[in-house]
């Protein structure tokens, strides 16, 4: 085992050939600020460029995998300007966009609260493990709010618009075993099970050829990098505009999530 950065918001060390990416705000859900999106990226930049390393796994600490950005920090950027506001964005799309264009595979291993920027992290992931009693959500428009960290763009290529755009303007909430019969994971575990569930994968996964698994990941690919990128230029300056134009604080909950 070879330990990495275990300070600060965002840990991650080596563990077999799995590199273990820890998201630490427990008390706070995990929740995104700039500083966690800038320390994931760069963990899973040192992690996917050691030779060591043939397979990545991101969690949350505290049982739970993120709550989504940090409503606190959005508001005081938000209250500088737009382009401070467009730091926190452009900082956890580089640490999503990243994921697609290392050679070795990325986990999720989803357990607790997915909402929000969290259930986004699950969707740029390469694989998603999950725990039954998850709970999963793009819970943005049930606070008036819209998605800016991939939602709209991503999600219509895991589970076709139709769904997508159920799941975006209800801002329904999934179990674990339901986000994977609509594919947007690839095995649920029991909650006694999911330590160990994860465990097993990644571990396997990590034993297989490198260079294989990299080329496979490669040929799989997703959507055109190109129109992806569009798209989520689009949806960036849609969420900067939208916050700025109202403000965090006018933002509220609109009825309840199923």
């Amino acid at each position: 085992q070879r330990m990495g950065l275990n300070v600060g918001v965002v840990q991650h060390a080596i563990t077999d050939r799995v590199g273990h990416i820890t998201l630490n705000r427990p008390d706070h859900m995990n929740a995104v600020t700039t500083e966690v999106a800038r320390q994931l990226e760069r963990a899973l930049r040192e992690l996917s460029a050691d030779p060591a390393v043939a397979a990545i796994v991101i969690r949350g600490a505290g049982k739970n995998f993120c709550a989504g950005g940090d409503v606190a920090e959005v508001e005081r950027l938000r209250s500088v300007g737009p382009e401070s506001l467009r730091t926190l964005f452009d900082a956890f799309r580089r640490a999503c966009d990243l994921i697609a264009t290392v050679d070795v595979p990325v986990v999720a291993a989803v357990e607790g609260v997915a909402m929000a920027g969290g259930f986004e992290l699950m969707q740029a992931a390469d694989i998603v493990l999950v725990s039954d009693d998850a709970k999963i959500a793009d819970s943005h428009i049930n606070f008036g709010m819209i998605p800016g960290g991939g939602s709209t763009q991503r999600l219509p290529g895991l589970v076709g618009r139709q769904v997508a755009l159920g799941l975006l303007l209800s801002g329904d909430r999934l179990s674990g075993q339901v986000a994977v019969r609509l594919g947007l994971a690839y095995r649920s575990f029991a909650p006694a099970d999911f330590d160990s569930g994860v465990n097993d994968f990644v571990t396997k996964l990590a034993d297989r050829d490198r260079a294989a698994v990299a080329k496979i990941k490669k040929l799989v690919g997703g959507t055109d990098p190109q129109s992806l990128a569009e798209g989520l230029d689009d949806e960036l300056a849609a969420v900067v505009a939208h916050i700025t134009s109202r403000g965090v604080q006018e933002f509220r909950r609109v009825g309840t999530s199923s």
